[in-house]
């Protein structure tokens, strides 16, 4: 027999378990909800503000560059920048300042010689421990074990800690475009193994064959800096286009380096016979790279040549002989010296930016 006040006990236990089941599921479905209104408009917010953020980018970008394309506007260059007083010992140095202080003193271009150094136990125990470095890709100026201070230095300047002062220069600075030009005495392995150490290089690194540059011309400056895209390398070697380096001589006109030694030869003619400097090709115009040094730098010739000298000579001999075309790049020796007339490397850049 059933007992049924103990029945009648046992459902009312069910029934308030029920309920009280049914009021958590509806507490949770309610916060669920919520979060769910809530979290909605957050991500939106969120897209919001990264469209935001980059369309403050790209009007910053239009804003220090304007319209113009990059074979459009003009870089100050330093010659040999790797050989300088700040950096390492050299006794023969074509710069004063170190790689980084020239990017912040407004150099956008940098000239660098890559060798490889093959580890040297002799060079180690002969300079009492001050000479150990591993092999590895390094910026000399002929061979990396013949003269210190003339074709090497100490300490040895790696290429991929220069490569990571520039990155780092510009990871510091959104708005401004880098240019390397390497005369290359490495190998496309040994500069792939270089340059992929060095951090945040890929996602800065500008390739033309991505961007169609045969096909549409140089981008203009201001698309790189809102892409992203500012650094352009450059080498005299042209089996290294698969890692985004481009050939110089494909890719630009450029004249012969040197004023001689006097400095007085002022002419401007190509630097390649078959590559003149005014060379037109169809929907595409190369940069160009105009040297301005002698053979012999000396701080006292280079104030000599970097002030009225290079603003005529660019006026008189080579925007003629370019096909009426400002140089893309001005490249000097010890770029902060000038003759005293009120033109420097720097404002003779400047006054090529402010053309038309």
């Amino acid at each position: 027999m059933v007992d049924m006040p103990m029945l009648h006990t046992r459902l009312r236990r069910h029934s308030v378990v029920c309920l009280l089941l049914l009021a958590l599921l509806g507490t949770m479905t309610g916060a669920a909800g919520a979060a769910g209104a809530t979290t909605a408009p957050a991500a939106q917010d969120t897209t919001a503000a990264a469209a935001s953020a980059g369309t403050r980018a790209s009007g910053a970008a239009r804003a220090r560059w304007g319209e113009r394309r990059l074979d459009e506007v003009s870089f100050l260059t330093t010659h040999n920048a790797f050989t300088n007083y700040e950096d390492s010992r050299w006794s023969s140095a074509n710069q004063a300042e170190s790689v980084r202080n020239q990017l912040g003193n407004g150099v956008r271009g940098l000239s660098l010689d890559t060798h490889w150094y093959e580890r040297s136990t002799w060079l180690c125990v002969i300079s009492f421990g001050s000479d150990c470095y591993p092999s590895d890709v390094y910026l000399c100026h002929g061979g990396c074990k013949t003269f210190a201070g003339v074709t090497y230095a100490l300490p040895r300047q790696s290429f991929h800690g220069t490569m990571q002062t520039v990155v780092d220069f510009l990871a510091a600075h959104p708005q401004e475009v880098v240019t390397v030009f390497l005369e290359d005495y490495v190998s496309a392995g040994q500069l792939e193994n270089s340059l992929g150490r060095v951090r945040g290089l890929p996602q800065m690194l500008f390739r033309a064959d991505e961007w169609d540059v045969r096909q549409k011309g140089w981008p203009k400056v201001a698309d790189l800096v809102t892409a992203g895209k500012r650094l352009l390398i450059f080498s005299d070697r042209s089996d290294r286009e698969h890692l985004g380096v481009m050939h110089d001589r494909s890719w630009t006109v450029s004249n012969f380096w040197s004023l001689g030694d006097l400095g007085d030869d002022l002419s401007c003619v190509s630097r390649w016979p078959d590559v003149p400097l005014d060379r037109e090709e169809p929907g595409f115009r190369r940069l160009f790279t105009m040297s301005h040094h002698r053979n012999v730098p000396t701080v006292v010739t280079a104030a000599l040549d970097n002030g009225t000298k290079l603003r005529n000579r660019i006026a008189g001999q080579c925007r003629p002989a370019a096909g009426g075309r400002d140089p893309n790049f001005v490249s000097v020796d010890f770029h902060r010296q000038s003759d005293g007339s009120g033109h420097s490397p720097a404002s003779v850049v400047a006054e090529l930016n402010a053309r038309p």
